[in-house]
């Protein structure tokens, strides 16, 4: 029986160790919208050497808007240069941590001709991942609850992640036509075997043991012990990460996967993820049903045959360039492929999917192209292509902050 120690070791590396779209907002406030008190989308809190940012939206799983994305960089900068803070902290309000980027509001930017808004909310957002990625002062993210796409980019890359017997991660991008961006490419590149294009292509849903065997998470806790764990931090006057982590080590749980957990699937998941072209993957997925019968292997099966033809050829496709890329070089690459995907030149799957799985709810969306075989090469490379000679490409602000990985 394979078991973990809750809140184990903490470190900024991943180790190398062995339908969730409900879960997407489906706000209809504009991304870059003002309401009365735009403040109140992130709040913080203060410790006696910390900052907590509150990721604050609950009623829509604390989505990221452009202004959140806006704010978090303004208080992290901050922060950094602050020499009486040690550590900083985030966490969501409610029952999620995040649940990604507001992408019901994208579409209704989208639909009102508003591009411009549509790019700066990518530019923000992806900016401020990098800065979390190469922040200088340890990081504690705690993923309580729903933790999908874009909440798992702006957790993931920093030194600790806690997660907890409530926590739901996924990057199910693919199944409303988008591809896993916000640094998913540098992320799930970067797990052990084949396991990040298993993710990436299917959308599958993790909980916290399991995010924590594979390296996603680098602790883990039970939801009643959070408040322990934060009264604990907040005494803290520190900026040395190994305190960090022996202060959290206090309050570790063992914990078993269960008979279903990804950590029984990896030998699997290698043989059949690891072929070179999605078609590949599903001949191998089909053999694999076909011969072991395991539930698991048919749903996967199932929700590589729903998502977009063309987003699993550009996901995959995204998934391996990232082996071989830096984090700004993913966040790069990831926001030429976000503006080409939303400006329809080749598809409006991204649109079509929205439309069909968050806003009328039909779950039927017609991808365009209907199949892998009607995806051509063109296609596909048109995603990865640059901007053109009019569009600037993402500037992070590398001659100032070097990615350690």
């Amino acid at each position: 029986m394979h078991k973990f120690r809750g809140l184990a070791s903490g470190r900024r590396s991943l180790p190398d160790i062995r339908c969730a779209l409900s879960s997407f907002s489906t706000t209809t406030r504009p991304l870059s919208a003002h309401d009365d008190q735009p403040q109140n989308e992130v709040l913080v809190e203060g410790k006696a050497s910390a900052r907590a940012a509150i990721l604050n939206r609950p009623s829509a799983l604390n989505a990221l808007t452009t202004n959140m994305a806006v704010r978090l960089k303004k208080f992290y900068e901050t922060w950094e240069d602050n020499p009486d803070i040690g550590f900083v902290m985030m966490k969501g309000s409610g029952r999620a941590f995040c649940a990604g980027g507001d992408v019901v509001a994208l579409h209704r930017l989208l639909n009102e001709g508003k591009m411009e808004d549509c790019k700066d909310f990518f530019r923000n957002l992806y900016t401020f991942i990098y800065v979390l990625g190469t922040y200088l002062k340890p990081h504690v993210a705690i993923l309580d609850g729903v933790t999908m796409g874009g909440g798992a980019g702006v957790s993931v890359p920093g030194t600790f992640r806690i997660a907890t017997d409530k926590t739901i991660f996924a990057t199910p991008e693919v199944h409303i036509g988008f591809h896993p961006d916000a640094g998913a490419s540098f992320y799930l590149s970067r797990l052990t075997g084949y396991i990040g294009e298993y993710l990436a292509l299917t959308g599958e849903r993790l909980n916290g043991v399991d995010m924590l065997a594979v390296g996603l998470a680098t602790h883990f806790s039970l939801r009643a012990r959070l408040d322990w764990i934060d009264e604990r931090l907040a005494k803290l006057i520190t900026d040395d990460p190994s305190v960090i982590d022996s202060t959290l080590a206090q309050y570790g749980d063992l914990v078993y996967p269960d008979k279903t957990s990804i950590v029984h699937r990896l030998e699997v998941i290698d043989k059949c993820f690891g072929h070179e072209t999605v078609e590949e993957i599903l001949d191998a997925l089909e053999v694999e049903v076909a011969r072991s019968n395991q539930d698991w292997c048919a749903s996967a099966l199932k929700k590589l045959k729903e998502a977009s033809p063309l987003s699993l050829k550009v996901s995959l496709r995204s998934i391996r360039e990232g082996r071989f890329q830096t984090l700004d070089e993913c966040l790069v690459r990831e926001y030429r492929m976000s503006l080409h995907g939303i400006s329809k030149p080749v598809s409006h799957d991204f649109c079509e999917g929205v439309r069909a799985r968050l806003v009328e709810k039909d779950l039927a969306p017609k991808w365009d192209p209907p199949t892998l075989e009607k995806v051509s090469k063109d296609m596909v490379d048109y995603y990865f292509s640059p901007l053109g000679e009019f569009e600037p490409e993402l500037k992070l602000p590398t001659h100032l902050r070097e990615a350690f990985i």
